[in-house]
This record gives structure tokens, C-alpha cells and sequence, in this order.
């Protein structure tokens, strides 16, 4: 049966619980066996094993979590095998530096893997992390498949809710009733980046004929940072009639955008 190996500290009370709790049913939901070094060796030579796990999977999922040096490696020879498209990488929530739960003096994650897309967890919230898990299994089924017959996977509609519920509640908060919603992919996502990139990409696109940024960039109203990436939201005020609330993640899947105008007499028509 095809397998997914799991690269990770082996012999951490806490990992051991999100591997078993979150992990493993994600993979098993997927339709895949879960392979861990640990758990699945045949008594050889460890490194050779590791080795074979590692070019044999369909899928690598590899946690960062608390620094392990044989983990680095791990995933390093997995990208040396030109294995990038078939890894998933996670990480403890606290390990981001832009985490408030983040300790200065703690475990973090190394810079030369700090720019890729990282799925973070929180002890607590494995039901969550499996669910996320298994959406980003599926997309990178997607990304690896020649025909590209699940494209439309791309679409996270768990994180499209949750930034629809956000702008939803704050335009109710100030009273408006209508408005407009705009979202957008690449149907090629793998596109890596960090917070700064997508802070400079909002900053800088502009709508060629009107100079209208794609999403409303105002100084006083600069981005802030989320785990997963950024988002701003810009009230109504004296200075802006009208309330304007989006969002990017840092692996861009897609950009999301919603703009809510205040309240019409008139249906408007969009051409």
C-alpha cells in the first residue's frame, strides 16, 4: 500500500501525542499507511532505512519542532532527491517568530526553512491541525498528479469561511448591508513566501488603468501578521466611507480580498 513517512523528534511525550492523535488519522484518512522510523524499521542499518522511507513515500510530512538536527537533515535530502513537491512541513505554533506565544530564548525555526509554508499546531487543537493536514495531503496529491484532475483542491474553503466571518461581522458592526467580494488563486500554488514578501506584494500591485491597489494599502492602516500570514482591516471613518477588510496567507494558494461598500439605493451592476 502507498505510504506517507513521518520525519520527526522521536521520543517527545508531546509529539508523540499529535502524531497519534492528528497525524497518523490524517494520513489513514487520506487513504495512505503512515510510516515512522521508530515504529516501522526492519532492524537495519537506521540511516539506510531512513533513506528508503524517504525515497519509497508518496508524501513526507516532517515536523520542525524543537530544532532536531536529524530532522534538518532529513528534509534536506528529501529536497536533494527533488522530493520538494511531495513534503509537508509543520511546527509547534510558538516556534514562529511573529507568534506572541513565541519565547526569544526558545526553539525556533532555522532561517534557511523559515520562508516556506509551514503548517503550525497547538497542543489542545489536533482535531483542527488533522483537518488542515489532511486538505494540504490532498493538495499536494494535486500538485505531484500529472493529469491535475483535482485542481479545484487548491481552494482552502475552511480558511475562505473564516476570513468571510470576519468581514462579515466587522461591516455588521458598523451598519453596512452590502458591498462586493473578490477572491483569487495561481493555479500553480507553490509559491513560498514570508510575511515581508506579501507585505511588499500588497503594497506594490496596482490596478494598471486607476493606480488602485489590488487591496487598499493606507499607511495609517498598515498589515499585521497572522501565523499563516497577513491581513488588514480598515473601518469606516471621516477619512474612508467605506469598510474594506483582506487577507493573504503566506503559501499563496490563493489571496483573498473582500471589499464591502456601504449601503446602496441601487442594485450596482459589475461589467
Amino acid at each position: 500500500m502507498s505510504y506517507i513517512f513521518i520525519i520527526m523528534q522521536i521520543g517527545d511525550v508531546e509529539l508523540d501525542k499529535v502524531c497519534e492523535d492528528a497525524i497518523v488519522p490524517a494520513i489513514k484518512e487520506c487513504g495512505f499507511d503512515a510510516k515512522r522510523v521508530d515504529k516501522h524499521n526492519k532492524g537495519g542499518l537506521l540511516k539506510s532505512e531512513i533513506i528508503e522511507f524517504i525515497q519509497g513515500s508518496d508524501l513526507i510530512i516532517a515536523d520542525l519542532t524543537n530544532e532536531r538536527p536529524n530532522c534538518y537533515l532529513e528534509i534536506g535530502y528529501a529536497m536533494g532527491l527533488d522530493k520538494f513537491k511531495n513534503l509537508i512541513l509543520t511546527v509547534r505554533e510558538d516556534h514562529f517568530l511573529e507568534s506572541p506565544n513565541h519565547n526569544k530564548d526558545g526553539a525556533k525555526i532555522h532561517f534557511d526553512l523559515s520562508g516556506y509554508d509551514i503548517l503550525s499546531w497547538e497542543i489542545g487543537k489536533e482535531s483542527k491541525f488533522k483537518e488542515e493536514l489532511k486538505k494540504r495531503i490532498k493538495r499536494r496529491l494535486t500538485i505531484i498528479s500529472e493529469s491535475g484532475a483535482q485542481i479545484n483542491e487548491i481552494w482552502d474553503n475552511h480558511w475562505l469561511k473564516e476570513q468571510n466571518e470576519i468581514a462579515l461581522k466587522g461591516l455588521k458592526d458598523i451598519g453596512f448591508v452590502s458591498g462586493m467580494e473578490i477572491k483569487f488563486t495561481l493555479a500553480n500554488p507553490q509559491i513560498s513566501v514570508t510575511q515581508r514578501n506579501l507585505d511588499d506584494a500588497a503594497r506594490s500591485a496596482e490596478i494598471q488603468k486607476s493606480s488602485w491597489p489590488i487591496g487598499i494599502y493606507i499607511p495609517e492602516f498598515k498589515p499585521k501578521p497572522r501565523p499563516e500570514g497577513i491581513y488588514v482591516e480598515i473601518p469606516n471613518s471621516k477619512y474612508h466611507s467605506s469598510y474594506d477588510y483582506w487577507a493573504i496567507k503566506k503559501m499563496v494558494h490563493f489571496i483573498c480580498y473582500f471589499l464591502y461598500l456601504k449601503k446602496v439605493k441601487k442594485q450596482i451592476q459589475y461589467g
